[in-house]
């Protein structure tokens, strides 16, 4: 190979590193900070401002960190946080946000990492002040999105303070449970207060039951009592009707009188086989088997 040629390649690589020092590509979803000598010098396409595209920079000189320029979303470790009520909670909470100031965020934090742990911290510190003044109903419930947004504008106050170059955009709770040495021990008193008030139905029903049985019986003897009064009234009318009517057949026939009256003696003494009679052959008892109807 050739001096020529040799020298040919090392400008062409020249240039090459040249031209690849000193254009850069800055994507519509990023923000770039050049920095030279480790001090940041200008922002490019940050929020607000549109220059995503080619762009040049002082080669060998100036260096371009990129950073997002979307929301970011970050999931906070678990926190084991103290209620108002002196219960303990395991948290998992999440937060969305944005680098709002490239520079500011470049010079405190230097990188998303960076930012990310600390962010996390303030996030864990805010939900242990906001939370612990609260109950577990109303962490769960009752006041969840009231306290997510007091959360909310807690750590982006802070953040503020800090002069970390952030804006939260949301922050939300994800699962907010028991710790697992608590888990049981709660199970089993809801566990016994649901027996408990099963228990009480239980006696309810049964005292209900036994209301509902007296009152049946009570029913049924009133009912039995009048159906026997009933009876009784209809029996006697039926009596003194069946009364009147043989007082009136024996005043107009008193030889069939007879007749019937010694019909109901021969059935009262013959119905029950063990009676046994002894009389005379010519008593006056058979008169009617001897000399039929009429006795004579």
């Amino acid at each position: 190979m050739s001096t020529r040629s040799i020298v040919l390649g090392l400008v062409g690589l020249f240039l090459a590193a040249l031209v690849f020092q000193t254009f850069y590509v800055v994507d519509q979803r990023q923000q770039a900070i050049v920095v030279a000598f480790g001090d940041p010098v200008r922002v490019v396409n940050p929020p607000g401002r549109s220059e995503a595209g080619l762009n040049m920079k002082v080669p060998f000189v100036e260096q371009v960190i990129k950073l997002d320029r979307r929301n970011i979303a970050l999931e906070a470790d678990q926190e084991e946080i103290i209620t108002a009520g002196q219960e303990r909670l395991v948290v998992d909470a999440f937060i969305r946000y944005r680098i709002s100031d490239p520079l500011q965020f470049y010079r405190t934090l230097r990188d998303e990492q960076t930012a990310n742990d600390r962010i996390e911290r303030l996030v864990n510190s805010s939900l242990r002040q906001v939370l612990g003044s609260a109950t577990s109903t109303d962490i769960i419930s009752g006041r969840r999105a009231q306290l997510m947004q007091q959360a909310k504008v807690d750590v982006d106050r802070r953040a503020r303070a800090s002069r970390l170059g952030i804006q939260v955009i949301d922050l939300r709770i994800k699962r907010a449970d028991l710790p697992a040495q608590n888990r049981e021990a709660v199970f089993r008193r809801m566990s016994t207060s649901r027996q408990q008030v099963a228990a009480q139905l239980r006696a309810e029903g049964e005292q209900k039951k036994r209301e509902i049985i007296a009152q049946a019986d009570k029913e049924v003897a009133i009912t039995l009592a009048q159906a026997r009064e009933q009876a009784g009234q209809t029996t006697g009318e039926g009596d003194a009707q069946r009364t009147r009517i043989f007082a009136q057949s024996f005043g107009k026939d008193p030889s069939f009188a007879a007749f019937f009256r010694s019909m109901q003696a021969y059935e009262q003494s013959l119905a029950n086989g063990d009676t046994t009679l002894v009389l005379s052959p010519d008593s006056a008892f058979f008169r009617y088997f001897e000399r039929g109807p009429t006795g004579r």
